[in-house]
């Protein structure tokens, strides 16, 4: 048997049932992720590559007015996904989420016939796989799976965001630095309007992240906003607005 933990996420305010020693387990990346959406009206919400569903839920949680698709290629995952959306202490926001198994990379009738429609949502969410296959290799096919790139990823994930999407519509993502070239090309004439935060742990400390949101058919130029640093110099301790973030209390809007 699969072992697992439930894991509490925005301090309480919902919780994930993750696998232990085997697959992805998400953390602080699916919280900043989930703060990238911000909507003041109804929005329909997909999260490709959810996992256990963390980054969705933490959106459903925040946000009372999303409805949230989490859309999972393994079944193991999915399984933990609707578990997690079936916990009692997520009540409050379960009826909102729906988990869909399917391929991110179906493409056409196929992506269609899966459950993911044309046009279909304001927001799409990504935290795909970013690490070099060469990097951190684990024996466990699961986790490796959902830990290492492969060639032409991002143009598969950002071209499936840009057809299940509405025009005008956000992709958000998280991603390692070194990956911003190839999800800028995979934008294309997809989505304009980048806008790219760089993440570093204290000032003066190389980034080890960055979150990218963009606008469907949108034309604006790209945009590089003022960094987001993690912790207090010389502590652990998070810095606040971080924290808030991490934690669910505000969003991190666009400037534009």
């Amino acid at each position: 048997m699969t072992t697992e933990t439930i894991d509490s996420f925005h301090r309480g305010q919902f919780h994930v049932i993750q696998p232990l020693g085997q697959g992805h387990r998400s953390g602080m990346d699916a919280m900043l992720l989930a703060s990238l959406v911000a909507s003041d009206k109804p929005c329909r919400v997909a999260d490709l590559g959810a996992g256990a569903g963390a980054a969705g839920m933490a959106v459903a949680s925040r946000l009372a007015n999303a409805q949230v698709l989490l859309v999972e290629r393994s079944p193991l995952m999915a399984d933990f996904a609707r578990k997690s959306v079936a916990l009692p202490e997520n009540a409050r926001f379960g009826t909102r989420i729906s988990v869909l198994e399917a391929d991110v990379s179906l493409t056409g009738r196929a992506r269609v016939a899966a459950g993911l429609a044309d046009d279909a949502f304001d927001h799409v969410i990504m935290n795909p796989p970013f690490n070099d296959a060469s990097d951190r290799k684990t024996p466990d096919a699961l986790k490796a799976e959902a830990h290492a790139m492969t060639d032409g990823l991002f143009d598969t994930w950002i071209r499936t965001a840009g057809a299940i999407m509405k025009p005008g519509g956000q992709l958000s993502l998280i991603a390692r630095p070194e990956s911003i070239a190839d999800i800028i090309s995979a934008c294309g004439r997809r989505f304009g309007g980048i806008e790219i935060t760089s993440l570093h742990p204290r000032t003066g400390e190389n980034a080890v992240r960055i979150l990218v949101t963009a606008i469907k058919q949108s034309r604006a130029r790209l945009a590089l906003r003022a960094p987001l640093i993690m912790h207090e110099d010389d502590t652990h301790k998070f810095a606040a607005v971080v924290d808030d973030l991490n934690n669910g209390r505000a969003a991190y809007r666009r400037r534009r």
